[in-house]
């Protein structure tokens, strides 16, 4: 499959829209922050407008890995370890950062996504999809997020809006 040069998340549908060149490649379920939108930092509000995918981490991890402050703990997750951390922000298997590309709305100052940390990453498959409960970041299934890390190259752009995208939701994936 060709590389995405595109990504739509939608607040409203609680799903991620990946495109080719207009044409919708990819749909996946996400779960984005429990406390709706928002830039401000601190808030725990996912960030709206342009964005860019400014790192990749986490290639070649296996599906599960752990991150904590970006890097591998060397733990894979699984109930047992869930369990033992219940209170834990689990990001799993790859992290795709993202940066704002609209100054005063999403990059510098108090509304930095950047400097917010706010990501694309894996959680647990017990996490629900399609409901919003992250504390700002972009949540996914662990095998979704793979098969997107693969298609999505440093800098595609990621637009994050609070609209429904009806004409998306049921369009045919070419």
């Amino acid at each position: 499959m060709p590389s995405l040069d595109l990504l739509h998340i939608s607040l409203a549908d609680q799903c991620l829209y990946g495109f080719t060149q207009g044409q919708l490649r990819l749909r996946l379920p996400v779960s984005t922050a429990l406390k709706g939108a928002g830039e401000r930092n601190g808030s725990g509000c996912t960030p709206r407008g342009l964005h860019q995918v400014r790192a990749k981490i986490g290639a070649g991890l296996p599906q599960g890995a752990v991150l904590r402050g970006r890097r591998w703990t060397g733990e894979t997750w699984t109930p047992t370890l869930h369990a033992q951390y219940p209170e834990r922000d689990w990001i799993l298997s790859r992290i795709l950062w993202l940066s704002g590309c609209q100054p005063g709305v999403n990059r510098l100052g108090p509304v930095d996504t950047f400097r917010r940390y706010i990501y694309l990453h894996g959680t647990p498959d017990c996490e629900p999809m399609g409901v919003p409960l992250s504390h700002g970041c972009v949540r996914l299934r662990n095998a979704d997020l793979l098969r997107l890390f693969d298609q999505v190259p440093v800098h595609c752009p990621v637009r994050i809006e609070e609209a429904a995208c009806p004409e998306w939701a049921s369009a045919p994936l070419n």
